[in-house]
């Protein structure tokens, strides 16, 4: 688990083009892969939310690819530029399981790390728009385990519609973050 959010950070935005530069690698590999963490939170929100850092963690991308799909994706990797880092999970007895891809992108004045952790396993998952992002009940299952960012606002706020028996995809709510930022 992530230690809770530094109070005097919050509200600050996330660069709009490094999020453009991972959202075209995400692209890239969107029809082999469920989008998970982050990313899949931001799926989730309404379009045109406003990107506070501390709403979504965008620091990385988290994907799940089925092992039918594994070559695909790391192939399209590769061709794009990636190279395999090592992490210290890599010594973790299912680290079979797990891969982490890095590229560094320059576009517009702007060099950004680009870092895919690759999980490989079949998951519960919902389409939002052209994306599948891991069904998100089993999402805030991965909190502790394969995800640590648990005090982000939209994991926040999923956890309290889904104790309401509310589906959190596309719901208003995902994008409102005034109680945690005022």
């Amino acid at each position: 688990m992530s230690a809770p959010h530094h109070p005097a950070r919050v509200g600050e935005l996330w660069n709009e083009t490094r999020l453009a530069i991972i959202l075209n690698e995400i692209e890239a590999i969107r029809d082999f892969a469920v989008i998970s963490g982050g990313w899949a939170w931001h799926f989730m929100t309404p379009p045109a939310h406003t990107e506070f850092k501390h709403a979504h963690d965008h620091k990385d991308v988290d994907v799940f690819v089925a092992p039918a799909n594994v070559g695909m994706v790391i192939d399209i990797l590769k061709r794009r530029g990636y190279k395999k880092s090592w992490t210290r999970f890599d010594r973790l007895p299912d680290s079979q399981d797990f891969t982490r891809y890095t590229k560094i992108v320059a576009m517009k004045n702007e060099v950004v790390k680009i870092m895919l952790d690759v999980f490989i396993a079949e998951v519960p998952h919902v389409a939002v728009g052209e994306f599948r992002v891991v069904e998100p009940k089993f999402l805030l299952s991965l909190y502790g385990r394969k995800h640590g960012s648990d005090q982000c606002f939209a994991v926040r706020i999923a956890s309290k519609l889904l104790a309401q028996g509310i589906n959190p995809v596309g719901r208003p709510e995902m994008a409102d973050y005034r109680e945690f930022i005022q």
